[in-house]
């Protein structure tokens, strides 16, 4: 037990993180030439990016994701599920298929689902967020949740540095709650390795980005931060669940409920995110990443407080706090700047 605290503490994580980003960064820079010739994501009307730009630099920053981890996790003797290994790998494909090929909506979300399920309905019968309810239901709420957060992490993904503004915050407040003993160790390594993935790839994706995610890392990334956040919330510490996604769960919701309103295609492509409604409104791309990160932040720091203090007033607290973060910021991208 002691040998496994020692590989599983803060400088191995530290280290773990480097190189992941290590790894990230140079199957970045080798790929993308192979990138620029097969997978050319080419300005539309929807668009943020106004010249033909390569994607799918998120097979590096998945390969570095689960290459590390993995064998971290043999180092260190710690299990990560395979179903979470083999998911991601699907809808890894999955995402590259619609990157070089568009595939139908219902194909889509089917392979989605398939790849949820089999982390959801693998995982111990245990592993419970709300007992009362029958085990069937919460795992089936679970899954419908789950599909929605791998493709509310596509739908963000539409703006340079989006995504690692978003990931870093949420994935290094993990790597803290599990080094505390408030995550699994499990989740705790993903989280780290994801971390440094994105911070290899960073570089290369901010304005004017050189290259893109695309699906194939949009799509996997949403599910591995999805399943970090499950065994966070499967750990007791379901407030800190959600403020960490806090952001992107209220763009994309409110976002897709105003759609279905307007009677609108709310499946397909468009501009009608907060964020993207910012640099219609005069934010540049640098103002828009930077007050994101800013706000997951102070969202990260409001989940390790509720992690911590194991308060219900403290937790209300910071609820509404986060709350108030994000309504404030989204506020703010919905109002044209003054000149």
């Amino acid at each position: 037990m002691n040998a496994a605290v020692d590989a599983l503490g803060a400088v191995p994580s530290l280290l773990a993180v480097a190189i992941a980003a290590l790894v990230s960064g140079v199957i970045t820079w080798t790929s993308r030439p192979l990138l620029q010739r097969y997978a050319m994501a080419r300005p539309n009307a929807r668009s943020s990016h106004r010249i033909p730009t390569p994607q799918g630099a998120g097979i590096a920053v998945i390969s570095a994701t689960l290459l590390v981890a993995s064998a971290w996790a043999v180092w260190a003797n710690v299990a990560i599920p395979p179903a979470l290994i083999a998911a991601t790998v699907l809808i890894a494909l999955v995402g590259f298929a619609d990157d070089i090929m568009s595939l139908p909506v219902l194909v889509r979300l089917v392979l989605q689902a398939a790849a949820v399920g089999a982390v959801v309905f693998t995982a111990p019968e245990t592993a419970r967020i709300a007992p009362a309810l029958p085990l069937a239901l919460e795992r089936g709420l679970i899954l419908l949740a789950g599909v929605w957060f791998v493709n509310l992490v596509n739908f963000m993904d539409g703006l340079d540095l989006m995504t690692v503004a978003e990931v870093v915050p949420v994935t290094a407040a993990l790597l803290l709650l599990g080094l505390l003993g408030d995550l699994s160790w499990p989740a705790a390594l993903i989280a780290a390795t994801l971390c440094g993935a994105m911070l290899g790839f960073a570089p290369f994706n901010k304005p004017i980005a050189k290259v893109f995610l695309g699906d194939v890392g949009s799509l996997p990334i949403g599910l591995l931060l999805g399943w970090c956040l499950l065994e966070l919330a499967w750990r007791g510490q379901p407030a800190a669940a959600l403020l960490l996604p806090a952001y992107y769960l209220v763009d994309t919701t409110i976002t897709l409920f105003r759609r279905i309103a307007r009677r609108e295609q709310f499946w397909s492509a468009h501009r009608s995110h907060f964020y993207q409604r910012a640099t219609d409104h005069g934010f540049t791309v640098s103002r828009v990443i930077g007050e994101v990160l800013v706000l997951n932040l102070v969202l990260a720091g409001l989940a390790i407080v509720t992690a911590r203090a194991g308060s219900v007033t403290i937790t209300l607290i910071a609820l509404l706090a986060g709350a108030i973060a994000v309504g404030f910021v989204l506020r703010r991208f919905s109002r044209p700047q003054a000149s």
